[in-house]
């Protein structure tokens, strides 16, 4: 089973549903006007193997364990995206993030998170230079080892308080999990009068 996290409007999902008939594609959304969408057009399009699920990645228990390739494209950062498809992977499953530019800051939360989750550490492969893909990567990550039964946190807690590197951790907790804390705000400077 491939699962497409944050379908949006079907894509890649629909996609790989077209080009992979023999996989079991599951595009999963979390607001129920695009699942319905995603629904239609892969009836109208007539892709059998295809169907969206209206729920969150953390909710979404049938695909606990279950997946062998996950897929996301513009949803989050690579922590959140590492956390929300740990679980739902098989052993030696696949996590395929496409990603624009990633800083040094996201990467290394990434690699902190997937080392966390029992995923290995990403494989990044350049997308084949089409108009406007000069930054564009995949960045591929396996499950490795068993997930840690904390996981799947509840709905919303990925992306509210992030898994972070080591050197990120004292800004955010003990746990590294949390964000960093915002820069201060630069000071006002008061209006002159008139």
């Amino acid at each position: 089973m491939l699962a497409d996290l944050g379908s949006g409007a079907g894509l890649p999902g629909l996609v790989l549903a077209a080009e992979l008939p023999g996989a079991r594609v599951v595009c999963v959304e979390s607001v129920r006007s695009k699942a319905e969408w995603i629904a239609a057009t892969a009836r109208r399009c007539g892709l059998a193997n295809a169907e969206a699920v209206w729920m969150r990645a953390e909710e979404w228990r049938d695909g606990l364990g279950a997946c062998d390739v996950v897929t996301a494209r513009a949803v989050a950062g690579l922590p959140v995206l590492c956390e929300y498809a740990a679980p739902l992977l098989r052993e030696e499953g696949a996590l395929v993030c496409w990603k624009g530019a990633v800083d040094a800051a996201e990467e290394a939360d990434g690699r902190a998170a997937a080392d966390q989750l029992g995923l290995s550490a990403p494989e990044v492969l350049p997308v084949k230079p089409y108009a406007g893909s000069a930054r564009r990567t995949l960045w591929v990550f396996r499950r490795v080892s068993d997930v840690p039964d904390r996981f799947p946190r509840r709905a919303g807690m990925a992306a509210k308080r992030p898994l972070a590197a080591a050197t990120r951790r004292a800004s955010t907790g003990p746990t590294g999990e949390g964000r960093m804390r915002p820069d201060p705000p630069p000071p006002q400077v008061p209006s002159r009068p008139g």
